[in-house]
Protein backbone atom coordinates (compact mmCIF):
# COMPACT_ATOMS: atom_id res chain seq x y z
CA UNK A 1 0.00 0.00 0.00
CA UNK A 2 2.56 2.65 -1.18
CA UNK A 3 2.46 5.14 -3.67
CA UNK A 4 5.82 6.02 -3.24
CA UNK A 5 7.80 2.80 -3.88
CA UNK A 6 6.37 -0.18 -5.67
CA UNK A 7 5.69 -3.21 -2.66
CA UNK A 8 8.60 -4.54 -1.67
CA UNK A 9 9.04 -7.75 -3.89
CA UNK A 10 7.93 -10.49 -1.29
CA UNK A 11 10.16 -13.34 -0.97
CA UNK A 12 9.88 -16.75 -2.56
CA UNK A 13 6.61 -17.46 -0.17
CA UNK A 14 4.41 -15.65 -1.99
CA UNK A 15 3.63 -17.89 -4.82
CA UNK A 16 4.74 -16.45 -8.20
CA UNK A 17 2.79 -16.92 -11.49
CA UNK A 18 4.15 -19.36 -13.35
CA UNK A 19 3.15 -20.33 -17.02
CA UNK A 20 1.68 -18.55 -19.78
CA UNK A 21 -2.18 -17.46 -20.30
CA UNK A 22 -4.71 -19.55 -22.15
CA UNK A 23 -4.13 -19.63 -25.77
CA UNK A 24 -7.59 -19.73 -27.66
CA UNK A 25 -7.36 -22.99 -28.41
CA UNK A 26 -6.76 -23.97 -24.92
CA UNK A 27 -9.36 -21.95 -23.84
CA UNK A 28 -12.25 -23.67 -25.74
CA UNK A 29 -10.82 -27.57 -24.60
CA UNK A 30 -11.58 -26.24 -20.83
CA UNK A 31 -14.72 -24.56 -21.35
CA UNK A 32 -15.72 -28.31 -22.66
CA UNK A 33 -14.02 -29.66 -20.27
CA UNK A 34 -15.45 -28.16 -17.18
CA UNK A 35 -19.25 -28.83 -15.47
CA UNK A 36 -22.22 -27.18 -16.05
CA UNK A 37 -23.25 -24.38 -12.75
CA UNK A 38 -27.23 -23.95 -13.53
CA UNK A 39 -27.21 -20.29 -11.74
CA UNK A 40 -25.51 -19.34 -15.08
CA UNK A 41 -28.48 -20.15 -17.34
CA UNK A 42 -29.51 -23.09 -19.64
CA UNK A 43 -27.03 -25.62 -18.13
CA UNK A 44 -24.17 -23.00 -19.15
CA UNK A 45 -20.81 -23.54 -17.48
CA UNK A 46 -19.91 -20.11 -15.38
CA UNK A 47 -18.84 -17.48 -16.93
CA UNK A 48 -19.93 -18.67 -20.37
CA UNK A 49 -23.24 -16.72 -20.96
CA UNK A 50 -23.49 -12.98 -21.95
CA UNK A 51 -25.76 -10.76 -19.63
CA UNK A 52 -26.62 -7.57 -19.14
CA UNK A 53 -28.38 -6.94 -15.65
CA UNK A 54 -27.88 -4.59 -12.53
CA UNK A 55 -25.98 -1.90 -14.49
CA UNK A 56 -23.15 -4.02 -15.59
CA UNK A 57 -22.99 -6.31 -18.75
CA UNK A 58 -20.82 -9.58 -18.96
CA UNK A 59 -19.45 -10.73 -22.02
CA UNK A 60 -17.70 -13.73 -22.52
CA UNK A 61 -13.82 -14.19 -24.11
CA UNK A 62 -10.34 -14.50 -23.65
CA UNK A 63 -8.73 -14.33 -20.77
CA UNK A 64 -6.70 -11.31 -20.37
CA UNK A 65 -3.19 -10.54 -21.07
CA UNK A 66 -0.78 -10.89 -17.85
CA UNK A 67 2.19 -9.71 -16.65
CA UNK A 68 3.47 -12.67 -15.84
CA UNK A 69 2.37 -16.32 -17.20
CA UNK A 70 -0.25 -18.16 -15.24
CA UNK A 71 -1.19 -21.42 -16.08
CA UNK A 72 -4.35 -21.92 -14.44
CA UNK A 73 -6.03 -19.75 -17.06
CA UNK A 74 -5.59 -22.45 -19.76
CA UNK A 75 -8.34 -24.18 -17.75
CA UNK A 76 -10.35 -20.93 -17.24
CA UNK A 77 -13.32 -18.92 -17.92
CA UNK A 78 -13.23 -15.30 -19.05
CA UNK A 79 -14.53 -12.62 -20.39
CA UNK A 80 -15.01 -9.19 -19.36
CA UNK A 81 -17.12 -6.96 -17.62
CA UNK A 82 -18.65 -3.69 -18.84
CA UNK A 83 -19.65 -0.67 -15.90
CA UNK A 84 -20.29 2.99 -16.29
CA UNK A 85 -16.96 4.93 -15.16
CA UNK A 86 -18.81 7.09 -12.53
CA UNK A 87 -22.03 5.96 -11.68
CA UNK A 88 -23.10 9.36 -11.20
CA UNK A 89 -22.96 10.47 -14.59
CA UNK A 90 -26.09 8.91 -16.29
CA UNK A 91 -24.51 8.63 -19.85
CA UNK A 92 -20.85 9.06 -19.07
CA UNK A 93 -18.59 6.87 -20.76
CA UNK A 94 -18.12 3.01 -19.57
CA UNK A 95 -15.26 1.11 -18.72
CA UNK A 96 -14.15 -3.02 -18.97
CA UNK A 97 -12.81 -5.53 -16.13
CA UNK A 98 -11.20 -8.83 -16.97
CA UNK A 99 -12.70 -11.35 -15.15
CA UNK A 100 -11.23 -14.87 -14.84
CA UNK A 101 -13.28 -18.46 -13.43
CA UNK A 102 -11.06 -21.03 -12.15
CA UNK A 103 -12.98 -24.05 -11.82
CA UNK A 104 -12.78 -26.24 -8.81
CA UNK A 105 -10.65 -28.76 -8.71
CA UNK A 106 -13.47 -31.32 -6.95
CA UNK A 107 -15.79 -33.21 -9.23
CA UNK A 108 -19.66 -31.91 -7.21
CA UNK A 109 -18.62 -27.98 -6.43
CA UNK A 110 -20.99 -26.34 -4.67
CA UNK A 111 -23.11 -23.55 -6.23
CA UNK A 112 -21.56 -20.31 -4.76
CA UNK A 113 -18.12 -19.60 -5.94
CA UNK A 114 -15.77 -17.42 -4.25
CA UNK A 115 -14.99 -14.02 -5.55
CA UNK A 116 -11.29 -12.50 -4.29
CA UNK A 117 -10.78 -9.27 -3.93
CA UNK A 118 -6.93 -8.32 -4.15
CA UNK A 119 -4.97 -6.14 -2.62
CA UNK A 120 -2.62 -2.74 -3.21
CA UNK A 121 -5.02 -0.26 -3.53
CA UNK A 122 -4.16 -0.83 -7.18
CA UNK A 123 -2.86 -4.42 -7.44
CA UNK A 124 -4.24 -6.88 -10.14
CA UNK A 125 -6.50 -10.36 -9.03
CA UNK A 126 -5.48 -12.03 -11.98
CA UNK A 127 -1.94 -11.77 -11.06
CA UNK A 128 -3.06 -13.54 -7.68
CA UNK A 129 -4.68 -16.63 -9.10
CA UNK A 130 -1.66 -18.85 -8.33
CA UNK A 131 -1.50 -17.51 -4.57
CA UNK A 132 -4.83 -18.59 -4.75
CA UNK A 133 -4.68 -22.00 -6.30
CA UNK A 134 -1.74 -22.67 -3.75
CA UNK A 135 -3.95 -22.31 -0.82
CA UNK A 136 -6.52 -24.61 -2.05
CA UNK A 137 -9.29 -22.31 -2.35
CA UNK A 138 -11.18 -23.89 -5.42
CA UNK A 139 -11.64 -27.50 -3.70
CA UNK A 140 -14.85 -27.07 -3.60
CA UNK A 141 -15.88 -24.00 -5.11
CA UNK A 142 -15.18 -22.22 -8.38
CA UNK A 143 -12.95 -18.63 -7.43
CA UNK A 144 -13.91 -15.51 -9.45
CA UNK A 145 -10.95 -13.02 -10.13
CA UNK A 146 -11.81 -9.89 -11.64
CA UNK A 147 -9.84 -6.54 -12.23
CA UNK A 148 -10.59 -4.05 -9.81
CA UNK A 149 -11.36 -0.36 -12.00
CA UNK A 150 -7.84 0.89 -13.68
CA UNK A 151 -5.91 -2.16 -12.94
CA UNK A 152 -3.31 -3.96 -15.24
CA UNK A 153 -5.73 -6.33 -16.72
CA UNK A 154 -8.43 -3.74 -16.58
CA UNK A 155 -9.22 -0.90 -19.76
CA UNK A 156 -8.36 1.55 -18.72
CA UNK A 157 -5.31 0.60 -17.70
CA UNK A 158 -3.92 2.99 -15.13
CA UNK A 159 -0.50 2.03 -14.29
CA UNK A 160 2.08 4.62 -14.25
CA UNK A 161 5.72 3.43 -14.65
CA UNK A 162 7.12 6.66 -14.21
CA UNK A 163 6.35 6.28 -10.50
CA UNK A 164 7.74 2.61 -10.09
CA UNK A 165 10.65 3.85 -11.77
CA UNK A 166 11.26 7.04 -9.87
CA UNK A 167 11.44 4.55 -6.92
CA UNK A 168 13.99 2.16 -8.08
CA UNK A 169 16.37 5.17 -9.44
CA UNK A 170 15.88 6.77 -5.82
CA UNK A 171 17.50 4.10 -4.14
CA UNK A 172 20.88 6.49 -3.99
CA UNK A 173 19.02 9.48 -2.73
CA UNK A 174 17.98 10.51 0.93
CA UNK A 175 14.49 8.71 1.30
CA UNK A 176 13.15 11.44 3.88
CA UNK A 177 14.83 14.33 1.88
CA UNK A 178 12.33 17.08 0.86
CA UNK A 179 14.15 17.34 -2.59
CA UNK A 180 13.19 13.71 -2.56
CA UNK A 181 9.78 14.83 -1.88
CA UNK A 182 9.43 17.35 -4.74
CA UNK A 183 10.87 14.77 -7.16
CA UNK A 184 8.73 12.20 -6.21
CA UNK A 185 5.69 14.56 -6.26
CA UNK A 186 6.58 15.71 -9.85
CA UNK A 187 6.08 12.06 -10.99
CA UNK A 188 2.83 11.90 -9.03
CA UNK A 189 1.66 14.95 -11.24
CA UNK A 190 2.93 13.40 -14.27
CA UNK A 191 0.89 10.18 -13.45
CA UNK A 192 -2.10 12.38 -12.84
CA UNK A 193 -1.91 13.82 -16.93
CA UNK A 194 -1.27 10.55 -18.07
CA UNK A 195 -4.53 8.85 -16.47
CA UNK A 196 -6.19 12.08 -18.08
CA UNK A 197 -4.93 11.86 -20.98
CA UNK A 198 -6.48 8.45 -21.51
CA UNK A 199 -10.05 10.18 -20.53
CA UNK A 200 -10.46 8.63 -17.46
CA UNK A 201 -12.10 10.43 -14.47
CA UNK A 202 -9.51 10.67 -11.54
CA UNK A 203 -12.07 10.80 -9.05
CA UNK A 204 -13.85 7.13 -9.92
CA UNK A 205 -11.46 5.23 -9.58
CA UNK A 206 -12.25 4.44 -5.43
CA UNK A 207 -13.67 1.63 -3.02
CA UNK A 208 -17.02 2.57 -3.36
CA UNK A 209 -17.51 2.48 -6.96
CA UNK A 210 -15.28 -0.97 -7.19
CA UNK A 211 -17.90 -2.34 -4.24
CA UNK A 212 -20.65 -1.48 -7.03
CA UNK A 213 -18.51 -3.27 -9.70
CA UNK A 214 -18.49 -6.78 -7.64
CA UNK A 215 -21.89 -6.02 -6.69
CA UNK A 216 -22.57 -5.68 -10.89
CA UNK A 217 -20.55 -8.71 -11.65
CA UNK A 218 -22.52 -11.19 -9.51
CA UNK A 219 -25.61 -10.03 -11.19
CA UNK A 220 -24.15 -10.42 -14.65
CA UNK A 221 -22.72 -13.52 -14.13
CA UNK A 222 -26.61 -15.29 -12.85
CA UNK A 223 -25.27 -15.65 -9.46
CA UNK A 224 -27.75 -15.79 -6.32
CA UNK A 225 -25.29 -16.08 -3.57
CA UNK A 226 -21.49 -16.12 -3.24
CA UNK A 227 -18.68 -15.78 -1.20
CA UNK A 228 -15.99 -13.04 -0.35
CA UNK A 229 -12.30 -13.28 0.46
CA UNK A 230 -10.52 -10.17 0.22
CA UNK A 231 -6.68 -9.90 1.36
CA UNK A 232 -4.91 -6.45 2.29
CA UNK A 233 -6.61 -3.31 0.53
CA UNK A 234 -9.12 -6.24 -0.59
CA UNK A 235 -10.56 -6.24 3.04
CA UNK A 236 -10.94 -2.05 3.02
CA UNK A 237 -13.04 -3.44 0.00
CA UNK A 238 -14.70 -6.25 1.26
CA UNK A 239 -15.98 -4.16 4.26
CA UNK A 240 -17.24 -1.32 1.68
CA UNK A 241 -18.65 -4.16 -0.37
CA UNK A 242 -20.79 -5.51 3.06
CA UNK A 243 -21.94 -2.67 3.86
CA UNK A 244 -23.17 -0.78 0.78
CA UNK A 245 -24.42 -4.18 -1.46
CA UNK A 246 -24.97 -6.82 1.43
CA UNK A 247 -27.40 -9.00 -0.58
CA UNK A 248 -26.14 -11.62 -2.40
CA UNK A 249 -22.99 -12.27 -0.05
CA UNK A 250 -23.09 -15.97 2.08
CA UNK A 251 -19.94 -15.46 3.89
CA UNK A 252 -17.21 -13.22 3.73
CA UNK A 253 -12.86 -14.10 4.69
CA UNK A 254 -10.65 -10.61 5.33
CA UNK A 255 -7.00 -11.18 5.61
CA UNK A 256 -4.39 -8.73 6.77
CA UNK A 257 -7.30 -6.11 7.71
CA UNK A 258 -7.72 -2.16 6.74
CA UNK A 259 -10.63 -0.94 7.91
CA UNK A 260 -12.39 1.82 5.83
CA UNK A 261 -12.61 3.77 9.40
CA UNK A 262 -9.18 3.40 9.99
CA UNK A 263 -7.20 3.74 6.88
CA UNK A 264 -4.21 6.75 6.89
CA UNK A 265 -1.20 6.75 8.32
CA UNK A 266 -1.29 6.81 11.73
CA UNK A 267 -2.81 3.20 11.39
CA UNK A 268 0.21 2.08 9.76
CA UNK A 269 2.50 3.61 12.60
CA UNK A 270 0.19 1.69 14.76
CA UNK A 271 0.62 -1.80 11.91
CA UNK A 272 4.62 -1.07 12.20
CA UNK A 273 4.77 -1.01 16.55
CA UNK A 274 2.74 -4.74 16.56
CA UNK A 275 4.64 -6.10 13.62
CA UNK A 276 7.96 -5.17 15.06
CA UNK A 277 7.38 -5.83 18.26
CA UNK A 278 5.75 -9.50 17.25
CA UNK A 279 9.20 -10.28 15.80
CA UNK A 280 11.23 -8.64 18.73
CA UNK A 281 9.37 -10.71 21.19
CA UNK A 282 9.72 -14.04 19.38
CA UNK A 283 13.36 -13.57 19.26
CA UNK A 284 13.84 -12.48 22.97
CA UNK A 285 11.57 -15.93 23.52
CA UNK A 286 14.63 -17.72 21.54
CA UNK A 287 17.29 -18.23 23.98
CA UNK A 288 20.12 -18.51 20.76
CA UNK A 289 18.49 -15.55 19.62
CA UNK A 290 18.22 -13.42 22.81
CA UNK A 291 21.84 -14.18 23.78
CA UNK A 292 22.75 -13.46 20.56
CA UNK A 293 20.97 -9.97 20.01
CA UNK A 294 20.10 -8.60 22.79
CA UNK A 295 17.25 -5.46 23.23
CA UNK A 296 16.70 -6.04 19.60
CA UNK A 297 13.99 -3.56 19.63
CA UNK A 298 16.22 -0.67 21.14
CA UNK A 299 19.05 -1.62 18.93
CA UNK A 300 16.64 -1.21 15.85
CA UNK A 301 15.32 2.14 17.08
CA UNK A 302 18.44 3.40 17.97
CA UNK A 303 19.87 2.96 14.30
CA UNK A 304 16.55 4.98 13.08
CA UNK A 305 17.58 7.77 14.58
CA UNK A 306 21.46 7.18 14.26
CA UNK A 307 21.19 6.81 10.03
CA UNK A 308 18.17 9.34 10.00
CA UNK A 309 21.18 11.91 11.44
CA UNK A 310 23.68 10.62 9.46
CA UNK A 311 22.49 8.37 6.10
CA UNK A 312 24.56 5.38 5.77
CA UNK A 313 25.56 4.87 1.88
CA UNK A 314 26.62 1.93 -0.24
CA UNK A 315 26.93 -0.19 -3.22
CA UNK A 316 25.29 -3.30 -3.42
CA UNK A 317 25.09 -6.19 -6.44
CA UNK A 318 21.61 -7.11 -7.77
CA UNK A 319 20.41 -9.92 -9.79
CA UNK A 320 19.70 -8.46 -13.33
CA UNK A 321 22.21 -5.20 -13.03
CA UNK A 322 25.50 -5.43 -14.67
CA UNK A 323 27.13 -2.66 -12.38
CA UNK A 324 26.59 -2.08 -8.58
CA UNK A 325 23.63 -0.20 -7.32
CA UNK A 326 24.43 2.67 -5.20
CA UNK A 327 21.96 2.60 -1.78
CA UNK A 328 21.71 5.48 0.70
CA UNK A 329 19.99 4.39 3.79
CA UNK A 330 18.27 6.49 6.13
CA UNK A 331 15.55 6.23 9.17
CA UNK A 332 13.14 6.20 6.60
CA UNK A 333 14.45 3.12 4.58
CA UNK A 334 15.27 1.11 7.85
CA UNK A 335 11.43 1.64 8.58
CA UNK A 336 9.90 0.59 5.53
CA UNK A 337 12.72 -2.22 5.18
CA UNK A 338 11.78 -3.90 8.62
CA UNK A 339 8.10 -3.47 7.61
CA UNK A 340 8.59 -5.78 4.78
CA UNK A 341 10.97 -7.91 6.28
CA UNK A 342 8.87 -9.70 8.10
CA UNK A 343 7.92 -11.66 5.83
CA UNK A 344 11.37 -13.57 5.98
CA UNK A 345 11.71 -12.74 9.93
CA UNK A 346 14.80 -15.75 10.73
CA UNK A 347 17.50 -13.37 8.95
CA UNK A 348 16.61 -9.79 10.31
CA UNK A 349 18.04 -9.81 14.05
CA UNK A 350 21.39 -10.92 12.22
CA UNK A 351 20.19 -7.98 9.49
CA UNK A 352 19.89 -5.52 12.35
CA UNK A 353 22.88 -6.38 14.07
CA UNK A 354 25.15 -6.24 11.12
CA UNK A 355 24.12 -2.91 10.81
CA UNK A 356 24.87 -1.85 14.05
CA UNK A 357 28.26 -3.23 13.32
CA UNK A 358 28.91 -0.99 10.08
CA UNK A 359 27.96 -3.46 7.52
CA UNK A 360 24.69 -2.39 5.98
CA UNK A 361 25.10 -4.92 2.95
CA UNK A 362 22.22 -7.12 4.09
CA UNK A 363 19.57 -4.41 4.40
CA UNK A 364 20.91 -2.87 1.37
CA UNK A 365 20.61 -5.56 -1.13
CA UNK A 366 16.93 -6.42 0.32
CA UNK A 367 15.66 -2.67 0.07
CA UNK A 368 17.41 -2.44 -3.55
CA UNK A 369 16.25 -5.95 -4.69
CA UNK A 370 13.31 -5.19 -4.11
CA UNK A 371 12.92 -1.63 -5.82
CA UNK A 372 14.66 -2.98 -8.72
CA UNK A 373 12.78 -6.51 -9.38
CA UNK A 374 10.61 -6.39 -12.84
CA UNK A 375 7.43 -7.23 -10.55
CA UNK A 376 7.69 -3.57 -8.73
CA UNK A 377 7.67 -2.24 -12.07
CA UNK A 378 4.61 -0.90 -14.31
CA UNK A 379 2.24 -3.30 -12.28
CA UNK A 380 0.76 -1.16 -10.04
CA UNK A 381 -2.52 1.10 -10.63
CA UNK A 382 -1.17 4.00 -9.25
CA UNK A 383 -4.74 5.58 -10.90
CA UNK A 384 -6.69 3.54 -7.93
CA UNK A 385 -4.17 3.85 -5.38
CA UNK A 386 -4.13 7.51 -5.49
CA UNK A 387 -8.20 7.52 -6.06
CA UNK A 388 -8.36 5.56 -2.65
CA UNK A 389 -5.56 7.76 -1.12
CA UNK A 390 -6.62 11.05 -1.86
CA UNK A 391 -10.61 10.63 -1.63
CA UNK A 392 -11.06 8.33 1.39
CA UNK A 393 -8.01 8.79 3.52
CA UNK A 394 -6.08 11.93 3.43
CA UNK A 395 -9.29 14.46 3.51
CA UNK A 396 -9.93 12.59 6.71
CA UNK A 397 -6.68 12.88 8.54
CA UNK A 398 -3.60 15.66 8.97
CA UNK A 399 -0.85 15.25 8.41
CA UNK A 400 -0.24 16.18 11.95
CA UNK A 401 -2.56 13.25 13.20
CA UNK A 402 0.44 10.94 11.27
CA UNK A 403 3.09 12.55 13.44
CA UNK A 404 1.45 12.33 16.31
CA UNK A 405 0.47 8.99 16.02
CA UNK A 406 3.90 8.00 15.37
CA UNK A 407 5.51 9.98 18.03
CA UNK A 408 2.92 8.39 20.50
CA UNK A 409 4.42 5.04 19.07
CA UNK A 410 7.73 5.73 18.60
CA UNK A 411 8.82 8.46 21.07
CA UNK A 412 12.50 8.58 20.06
CA UNK A 413 11.94 8.81 16.26
CA UNK A 414 12.54 12.33 14.86
CA UNK A 415 9.99 14.40 13.42
CA UNK A 416 11.55 13.75 9.65
CA UNK A 417 11.18 9.98 10.16
CA UNK A 418 7.38 10.26 11.55
CA UNK A 419 6.24 12.40 8.82
CA UNK A 420 6.43 9.79 6.47
CA UNK A 421 4.53 7.15 7.75
CA UNK A 422 5.69 3.35 6.25
CA UNK A 423 4.66 2.86 2.67
CA UNK A 424 2.89 6.38 2.74
CA UNK A 425 5.68 8.87 2.16
CA UNK A 426 4.58 12.04 1.16
CA UNK A 427 1.01 11.37 1.25
CA UNK A 428 -0.56 14.37 1.05
CA UNK A 429 1.87 16.44 -1.05
CA UNK A 430 0.88 13.80 -3.67
CA UNK A 431 -2.78 13.80 -2.69
CA UNK A 432 -2.44 17.50 -3.55
CA UNK A 433 -1.53 16.83 -6.72
CA UNK A 434 -3.35 14.44 -7.29
CA UNK A 435 -6.46 17.03 -7.15
CA UNK A 436 -9.89 15.23 -6.44
CA UNK A 437 -12.73 15.72 -4.26
CA UNK A 438 -12.99 14.30 -1.11
CA UNK A 439 -15.56 11.31 -0.69
CA UNK A 440 -18.59 11.72 1.06
CA UNK A 441 -17.96 10.87 4.91
CA UNK A 442 -20.22 8.25 4.99
CA UNK A 443 -16.62 6.19 3.27
CA UNK A 444 -14.87 6.16 7.12
CA UNK A 445 -17.97 4.59 8.71
CA UNK A 446 -17.65 1.19 9.84
CA UNK A 447 -19.35 -1.64 8.74
CA UNK A 448 -22.57 -3.84 10.81
CA UNK A 449 -23.13 -6.72 9.38
CA UNK A 450 -24.62 -10.52 10.29
CA UNK A 451 -22.73 -11.90 7.37
CA UNK A 452 -20.55 -14.71 9.04
CA UNK A 453 -17.41 -13.59 8.79
CA UNK A 454 -13.73 -14.70 9.01
CA UNK A 455 -11.27 -12.70 10.12
CA UNK A 456 -7.45 -13.45 10.01
CA UNK A 457 -4.32 -11.54 10.92
CA UNK A 458 -1.11 -12.32 11.42
CA UNK A 459 1.12 -11.80 14.40
CA UNK A 460 4.03 -10.46 12.42
CA UNK A 461 2.30 -7.99 9.92
CA UNK A 462 3.40 -4.56 10.19
CA UNK A 463 1.33 -3.44 7.50
CA UNK A 464 -2.05 -3.74 8.52
CA UNK A 465 -2.31 -3.80 12.16
CA UNK A 466 -3.21 -7.22 13.87
CA UNK A 467 -5.21 -5.22 16.21
CA UNK A 468 -7.31 -4.05 13.18
CA UNK A 469 -8.79 -7.87 13.02
CA UNK A 470 -10.53 -7.36 16.52
CA UNK A 471 -11.41 -3.43 15.73
CA UNK A 472 -13.52 -4.76 12.67
CA UNK A 473 -14.75 -8.04 13.93
CA UNK A 474 -16.62 -5.97 17.26
CA UNK A 475 -19.37 -5.11 14.58
CA UNK A 476 -19.61 -7.90 12.86
CA UNK A 477 -21.52 -10.10 14.93
CA UNK A 478 -21.83 -13.61 13.17
CA UNK A 479 -17.38 -12.95 12.72
CA UNK A 480 -14.42 -15.14 13.94
CA UNK A 481 -11.12 -13.37 14.55
CA UNK A 482 -7.88 -15.36 14.38
CA UNK A 483 -4.37 -14.02 14.70
CA UNK A 484 -1.85 -16.49 13.35
CA UNK A 485 1.08 -16.04 15.31
CA UNK A 486 4.78 -16.10 13.74
CA UNK A 487 3.24 -15.07 10.16
CA UNK A 488 3.53 -11.23 8.53
CA UNK A 489 1.19 -9.76 6.47
CA UNK A 490 -1.57 -11.70 4.41
CA UNK A 491 -1.37 -14.96 6.35
CA UNK A 492 -3.61 -16.89 3.83
CA UNK A 493 -0.41 -16.50 1.29
CA UNK A 494 2.29 -18.24 4.08
CA UNK A 495 0.81 -20.35 6.31
CA UNK A 496 -1.09 -23.50 5.18
CA UNK A 497 -2.82 -23.65 8.62
CA UNK A 498 -4.49 -20.06 7.54
CA UNK A 499 -5.38 -21.70 4.56
CA UNK A 500 -6.94 -24.87 6.08
CA UNK A 501 -9.06 -22.42 8.00
CA UNK A 502 -10.13 -20.04 5.10
CA UNK A 503 -11.24 -23.35 2.99
CA UNK A 504 -13.01 -24.91 5.85
CA UNK A 505 -14.92 -21.44 6.71
CA UNK A 506 -16.01 -21.03 3.38
CA UNK A 507 -17.57 -24.79 4.54
CA UNK A 508 -18.51 -24.20 7.04
CA UNK A 509 -19.18 -20.45 8.08
CA UNK A 510 -20.00 -21.12 11.59
CA UNK A 511 -17.54 -23.51 12.39
CA UNK A 512 -14.21 -23.21 10.86
CA UNK A 513 -11.19 -25.40 11.79
CA UNK A 514 -8.70 -23.80 14.47
CA UNK A 515 -6.95 -26.82 15.13
CA UNK A 516 -3.79 -26.29 13.62
CA UNK A 517 -3.29 -23.18 15.55
CA UNK A 518 -1.93 -25.08 18.79
CA UNK A 519 1.14 -26.42 16.91
CA UNK A 520 2.53 -23.33 14.94
CA UNK A 521 6.08 -22.34 16.10
CA UNK A 522 8.53 -19.52 15.88
CA UNK A 523 10.73 -19.40 12.87
CA UNK A 524 14.40 -20.43 13.99
CA UNK A 525 16.45 -17.44 13.53
CA UNK A 526 19.93 -17.02 12.35
CA UNK A 527 22.23 -16.62 14.44
CA UNK A 528 25.82 -14.98 12.94
CA UNK A 529 29.11 -16.42 14.05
Amino acid sequence: MSPTTPRPARPSRRLPAVLAGATAGALVVGLAALPARAESGAGAALGTVARTTGGGHFEPGPCPRTADPIPDLARAHCGTLTVPENRSRRHGRKITLAVAIIPAVGKRPASDPIVWLAGGPGDDAVSEIPMAVAGGLNRDRDVIFMSQRGTYSADPQLTCPNVDEFAADSLGLVFGAPSTGRLHVRETKKCRDRVVNRGADPSAYNGPESAADYDALRKALGIRQWNVFGISYGTNLALHYMRLHPKGIRSVGIDGVLPPALSGGAVTWKAAREGYDGLFKACEEQPACNHRYPNLKGTFERLVSEVEARPVTTTVTVPGRSRPVKVVLDGGVLVNWLASATHVAAGVPRSIDELAHGNPQRIAAQWAGGKLSPQAIGRTSHGLAYGVFCREWTPYESEDDIVRAGRRLFPSFPRSVLVNAPFLAWLHPDCRAWDVPPADPSVRQRTYSDIPTLVLSGGFDAQTAPSNGAYAARTLSRSIAVTVPYVAHVVFADSKCAQTMTVSFFDHPGAPDTRCLAGLKPPMFEIAP
